[in-house]
């Protein structure tokens, strides 16, 4: 216990001061004393364009890392597989193929993007579980099948890109992890479709728990397995289409953070959700601010960080398990 709480409180501090510092670096620079007083101050021109650019990076940076590393503790907890990620399986890609076809085709149902982001990582998922499932689910051939589903949604994607004009355009803004330029409507999105999510992930540890035991076992108990693995990963695939919608495609998060935090506190989910969610939001806040700026005034999105992270770590548990 006493392990716990000195990782949640450590992380918790790492938070505070990197969203300080990701508030307080840039073209406009404050020091700490100086941005908590221009906080009260209504009248600080800088800290008008503070609150307006930086503040809604920051909170869609926060919650969409928290998002797709609980959708990735989840999708492990449903698919038994510690490799399942929403980036590497397809979801992500499929929910970005289904959102950069309504933008381009059919423009007047943008406001629905969240609703139908989420079919498209759902059919994603469907996809997967369908094709690797073999009287069970079979860890190896769930990964192969979702690398190859991330395969075809990513080369339709590109083929609208190379479409060219105004696609482009359009493909661009969808698959461009790239945080600038996000607003307090991104805002509005993210944390509402988010918590939602969030909420719905912790409300169901017990069942992710239950789900560590085999299918005959849970059932002797009475527990209704595939109705819980439905309602799981319908989770996942929610806080991984919301992220996608706001924040862009950004893979291994869902991997690389819940590794981590099972070392730190534990497989007990109902510890595990809050406080993947916080190393996710504090990854993906941290990647950003590093890609914003270790090469001013050029940025590094935050998708290519995780990239350079992510895919050393990948091979790294490929090779130990």
């Amino acid at each position: 216990m006493t392990n716990k709480i000195v990782s949640f409180s450590i992380v918790i501090v790492l938070l505070l001061v990197s969203a300080v510092y990701a508030a307080t670096t840039g073209s406009i620079k404050m020091g700490f004393f100086e941005f908590i007083g221009a906080l009260f101050d209504k009248g600080n021109s800088q800290m008008d364009a503070i609150r307006d650019l930086r503040f809604p990076r920051i909170i869609v940076a926060l919650f969409a890392g928290a998002a797709l590393s609980v959708s990735g503790v989840l999708l492990q907890s449903v698919m038994r597989n510690p490799l399942a990620d929403a980036g590497v399986i397809g979801i992500s890609s499929g929910a970005a193929f289904v959102q950069l076809f309504i933008i381009s085709f059919f423009p007047t149902l943008f406001f629905l993007t969240p609703v139908l982001a989420f079919i498209g990582g759902a059919s994603a998922c469907a996809l997967v579980f369908a094709l690797s499932w073999k009287s069970g689910l079979s860890p190896l051939k769930l990964i192969l099948v979702g690398i190859a589903i991330n395969a075809m949604f990513t080369g339709l994607t590109e083929a609208f890109i190379s479409l060219g004009g105004s696609l482009s355009t359009s493909a661009t803004g969808v698959v461009d992890s790239n945080l600038t330029m996000r607003t307090w409507k991104d805002v509005s999105t993210i944390v509402t479709y988010g918590s939602v999510g969030l909420i719905a992930a912790f409300a169901l540890y017990s069942w992710c728990n239950l789900l560590v035991l085999q299918d005959k076992t849970a059932k002797s108990l009475g527990f209704q397995v595939a109705r819980a693995r439905l309602l799981i990963a319908a989770v996942a695939v929610l806080l991984s289409a919301v992220s996608v919608v706001v924040a862009g495609v950004i893979s291994f998060v869902g991997l690389l953070v819940p590794h981590i935090s099972r070392r730190l506190v534990g497989h007990d989910h109902k510890v595990l959700i809050p406080f993947t969610a916080l190393a996710g939001a504090l990854l993906i806040l941290v990647a950003d601010t590093i890609g914003r700026t270790i090469a001013t005034p050029l940025e590094i999105p935050a998708s290519t960080i995780m990239a350079i992270i992510g895919g050393p770590f990948l091979i790294f548990l490929l090779r130990k398990e």
